[in-house]
C-alpha cells in the first residue's frame, strides 16, 4: 500500500514535469487563451459576483437557518406530493431567472435542508433555463419558432430531469424518506408571513439589482431598468425594517448601514455598484458580530461562500482558456465549432449540447452568440440544443454541483440535460430546420 501511494506521487510528478516541459508558451493561441481566461475572470467578477452571487449566498444562508427543515421537506422533500414538489421547484426557480452560477447557492441550500433529489434538480435547471426575458429576447432575435421551442422545452426539461433523477437514484431517495419520517416536528418560531416578507424582499433585491438593459429603450422593461436602483434602494430600506422588526437588529446598526451606504454613493461618484458593496459589507459586519440567529445566518452564508466561490473562479478560468469570451478565441477555435454544428445530424446536435454545457453564458448573452453562429452556418436544431443545455450548465456550475451532490449524481444530471437537449434539437431541426 505504501509503494502504491509512492507510485501515484511519481506519476503525478512526471505528469506535471512533462506538461511543464512541453508547455507551448511561444504559441500565439496559447498566450491568447491565457489572456482570455484572465479577461473572463475579470468580467465574471465585475458582472456577477457582487450583484448576483453575494445576494444569492445570503439567501442560501437564510434558507439553511431561517427556513425549517420540516417546511422544505413538506413541499420539496422526497415524500412530498410530486405535483406540489415539482410545481414549487419549477415556479420558484423560474421566478428567480438567474444564471447557472447564481442558482448554485440556492440549490445547495434547499438540498442540504432535505429537498428531494428530483425537486432540487428541477429547481437547479429551471432557475437559469426558464428566464422569461431571455425567452422573449430569443423569440424576437432568433425567431418565434425557436423562442416557443425554448420556452416549452425548458419547462418540460425541469420536470422530466427531476423525475428521471429521482427514479435513477430511487433507492437513496427511499432512505431519505425513512430518515425524514423519523424527524420530530420542529417548533414554529415565527409566523409564515414573516418568512415570506423576509425572503420576498431578498429575492426582489436579487432580481432588480440584476435587471438587464432591454434592446428597446421604451416600454415596461425599459422603465423598470431605468428605475432599477431606486427600486433596489427602497427594497434595501424595507429590508432594514424587516431586520429590526422581525430579527430585532438594533436601530443604530441599521442606521449605520444606511448612512455609510448614502455616503459611499457620493464618495464613489454615484456608482451604484460601490453603494451596493457598502451595504453588503455593513450587513456582513453586523450579522457576523451577533450572537443570535443573525450570527448563524452569516456563518451559514460564509460556509456557502467558501464552498462555492473558489470552484466557480477556477471553472471560469478553465472555460475562458478553452473557449474564450463571446467574439474571442480560446484554445478551441470557433471555426471548428461552427463546422461541427452545421446541418441537423445527431452529431451536430450532440456537439452543440456538449459545447453549450461546458461554455459559460452570462444571462441573455447566449442570444447574440447564437445569432452570430446561425449567421455562420449553424443549424436551427443545434441552436435549440445549445439554448436548452447552455444557460443551465457550465464548467464552473458542474464543479460546484459535484461538491454538493457527488460525482455520480452530477454526471447523470449533466448527461440527462445533454441527451434531452440533443433529442430536442434533432426533432426541432427536422420540422423547422
Amino acid at each position: 500500500m505504501k509503494w502504491k501511494n509512492e507510485w501515484k506521487m511519481l506519476v503525478t510528478m512526471v505528469t506535471v514535469f512533462l506538461l511543464s516541459y512541453f508547455l507551448p508558451v511561444s504559441s500565439h493561441r496559447f498566450q491568447n487563451a491565457i489572456m482570455e481566461s484572465m479577461f473572463m475572470l475579470k468580467e465574471y467578477a465585475q458582472l456577477h459576483v457582487i450583484l448576483c452571487l453575494l445576494p444569492a449566498l445570503f439567501i442560501a444562508g437564510a434558507i439553511s437557518v431561517f427556513i425549517s427543515q420540516a417546511s422544505v421537506i413538506k413541499y420539496l422533500g422526497a415524500r412530498a406530493k410530486k405535483v406540489t414538489a415539482y410545481a414549487v421547484a419549477s415556479v420558484s426557480g423560474a421566478i428567480l431567472a438567474v444564471c447557472s452560477c447564481t442558482i448554485l447557492p440556492l440549490f445547495s441550500g434547499i438540498y442540504k435542508r432535505g429537498a428531494g433529489l428530483g425537486p432540487a434538480t428541477a429547481f437547479l435547471y429551471s432557475g437559469p433555463a426558464i428566464n422569461v426575458l431571455a425567452i422573449i429576447l430569443t423569440a424576437r432575435v432568433l425567431g418565434v419558432e425557436i423562442g416557443i421551442a425554448r420556452a416549452v422545452g425548458a419547462i418540460l426539461f425541469s420536470v422530466i430531469i427531476g423525475l428521471l433523477m429521482a427514479f435513477i437514484f430511487r433507492k437513496e431517495e427511499k432512505e431519505k424518506v425513512k430518515k425524514q419520517m423519523l424527524m420530530p416536528e420542529p417548533e414554529v418560531t415565527r409566523p409564515l408571513w414573516q418568512e415570506i416578507v423576509h425572503f420576498g424582499i431578498m429575492v426582489l433585491i436579487l432580481i432588480f439589482a440584476n435587471w438587464g438593459k432591454p434592446t428597446i429603450d421604451s416600454g415596461v422593461w425599459a422603465t423598470i431598468y431605468n428605475a432599477k436602483w431606486i427600486i433596489t434602494s427602497i427594497l434595501g430600506i424595507s429590508f432594514g425594517i424587516v431586520l429590526n422588526k422581525i430579527f430585532k437588529m438594533k436601530v443604530w446598526k441599521i442606521l449605520t448601514i444606511v448612512f455609510t451606504t448614502i455616503i459611499s454613493f457620493f464618495v464613489f461618484k454615484h456608482n451604484p455598484m460601490f453603494t451596493f458593496v457598502t451595504g453588503i459589507i455593513g450587513l456582513s459586519y453586523f450579522t457576523s458580530t451577533s450572537d443570535d440567529e443573525l450570527g448563524d445566518w452569516f456563518a451559514a452564508t460564509w460556509g456557502f461562500a467558501k464552498q462555492i466561490l473558489p470552484l466557480l473562479f477556477f471553472g471560469v478560468l478553465i472555460a475562458g482558456s478553452l473557449l474564450g469570451r463571446p467574439g474571442h478565441e480560446g484554445l478551441i477555435s470557433s471555426e471548428w465549432i461552427v463546422k461541427l454544428v452545421g446541418g441537423n445530424s445527431i452529431g451536430a446536435n450532440l456537439f452543440a449540447s456538449i459545447s453549450g454545457a461546458f461554455m459559460y453564458f452570462a444571462t441573455l448573452t447566449e442570444v447574440p452568440i447564437l445569432q452570430g453562429l446561425l449567421g455562420s452556418g449553424m443549424g436551427k436544431g443545434p441552436a435549440l440544443a445549445l439554448l436548452l443545455a447552455g444557460p443551465a450548465l457550465s464548467l464552473p456550475n458542474m464543479l460546484v454541483i459535484r461538491s454538493v451532490m457527488g460525482t455520480k449524481k452530477t454526471i447523470v444530471y449533466v448527461s440527462i440535460v445533454m441527451v434531452m437537449a440533443t433529442i430536442s434539437g434533432v426533432i426541432f431541426g427536422t420540422f423547422f430546420g
